[in-house]
């Protein structure tokens, strides 16, 4: 979308929003709250209660990386009253997006110690998955609870309560983590995944990561890719192997194959699923990749 196209739209957004942005608001007069895609949407709502309404510009089961905003999420936007984004460039097309919008912004992974990429076109960048490590997420939730209490001072006791009490959820989960992947021989303390999205997962449980390409990607890896995850998990005899949601499983199944490892099970990074799918929350997903994560190393049943 060039220049003038997204300057047509955000005038035709504004006029129907109406200059002091009422139109972002709802019946109740809540403050709308815009997020970049559902995970985050969730993390945000579970600092904002019920004083903010949290919405996401990606629906369930979007892929975040190439995402291409359209008119009508120019519109949105340009109607919000807060507008959050992960950064550590995930969103590559946000910069473009808010470049003419005259709405407040905040950066969820501001603070974050980053990991850099090891390979390919993205070496030296930062992994932007933060969010899959849940002491990372504590930090999330503090940076919305002080955005949030810019936004709507009179919350500022509901919002830090509930990013207290999130914290201490993300917490758990983390401690569980640990304690469970303790029973496992060192050298078995491995995950290897189809996209390098577990960096932060991997450093904060123990883990050494491995992965058959660094960010997702629109072709299949490439032979040298698969062959050196090979090398890996036969070299640290590896049990078990695992593969995203969003993207398709078969260079993975040919490690498996090749290697004995089992193929340890779906794992969810960049979107939650619908209502009534497998992660609906930002907690019920990384308790899910936790558990698959352990079953498939351990040998034990997910729980």
């Amino acid at each position: 979308m060039n220049r003038m196209v997204l300057l047509v739209v955000l005038a035709l957004g504004l006029a129907t929003a109406g200059c002091d942005r009422v139109g972002a608001r709802d019946d109740d007069g809540r403050p709308v709250v815009l997020t970049t895609f559902t995970v985050l949407a969730d993390i945000a709502a579970n600092v904002a209660g019920d004083r903010l309404r949290v919405e996401s510009i990606t629906k369930p089961g979007a892929e975040i990386h190439g995402y291409e905003p359209t008119p009508g999420d120019i519109r949105r936007a340009a109607q919000a009253d807060l507008i959050v984004d992960n950064g550590l460039n995930l969103e590559a097309w946000f910069a473009k997006f808010v470049a003419d919008l005259d709405v407040p912004h905040v950066v969820a992974s501001d603070g974050v110690r980053t990991i850099d990429i090891a390979a390919d076109a993205y070496a030296g960048k930062p992994n932007p998955h933060a969010w899959m490590s849940p002491l990372n997420v504590q930090l999330y939730a503090d940076n919305l609870a002080r955005a949030f209490t810019e936004l709507d001072p009179d919350g500022a006791q509901q919002y830090a309560a509930n990013a207290a009490a999130y914290r201490t959820a993300l917490q758990q989960v983390q401690d569980d983590l640990v304690t469970r992947l303790a029973a496992l021989p060192p050298t078995q303390r491995a995950l290897v995944t189809c996209e390098g999205a577990f960096s932060y997962l991997a450093r904060d449980a123990g883990l050494t990561e491995r992965y058959i390409w660094p960010v997702n990607a629109e072709q299949q890896a490439t032979p040298q890719q698969v062959t050196g995850v090979i090398e890996f998990v036969r070299s640290a005899a590896v049990p078990a192997v695992f593969c995203e949601s969003t993207v398709s499983d078969d260079p993975m199944r040919q490690v498996a194959s090749a290697t004995g490892a089992r193929l340890g099970g779906v794992l969810y990074v960049d979107s939650l699923s619908e209502p009534d799918g497998p992660v609906p929350t930002y907690l019920e997903l990384i308790r899910h990749d936790a558990d698959t994560v352990v079953a498939g190393l351990t040998g034990s049943a997910a729980r």
